[in-house]
């Protein structure tokens, strides 16, 4: 592999690969896509009179969640793997989105396990830095010393 060996893919020959699989694309055309219609008929074009079909898709969303909640509910730590994987990365980032746009207070909130899985996530490290970095870029473009 180009830039690996990584723990953050589960392989092929690991008996979770299918549930990892599942996972990335899981978390982008279910989990991730409802919330797109949200943002674009309840916050970028709300003139357009559709913001119930978008509210629907936020409701759809946790609906969308119970694979999460299902699989999260004996405990684990991770989804898959026993290790925290790119899947994580994926799904959390469907989570991280709904909390910023108050979905969990609007049409939530998160199951108990799947709560506490996004809150042992935005405690990793590298979590952390990211959002340190993110700060920091926001305060650089706001003050003209961006380099994008």
């Amino acid at each position: 592999e180009k830039y690996g060996p990584t723990t953050l893919k589960v392989s092929p020959e690991e008996p979770e690969y299918g549930a990892f699989i599942n996972w990335i694309t899981h978390a982008d055309a279910t989990l991730t896509f409802p919330q797109t219609v949200y943002m674009r008929f309840v916050l970028q074009e709300p003139k357009r009179n559709l913001g119930e079909a978008g509210s629907a898709y936020a409701k759809w969303f946790f609906a969308r969640l119970a694979l999460v909640d299902q699989t999260l509910v004996d405990g684990r730590e991770f989804l898959c793997g026993g290790r925290f994987t790119i899947a994580d990365i994926c799904v959390s980032y469907s989570l991280l989105l709904a909390n910023t746009l108050g979905l969990d207070k609007k049409f939530g909130p998160f199951k108990p396990q799947t709560k506490a899985y996004l809150e042992r996530l935005r405690q990793r490290p590298a979590f952390l830095a990211a959002c340190e970095e993110e700060k920091e870029s926001r305060k650089a473009w706001d003050e003209g010393r961006s380099k994008l």
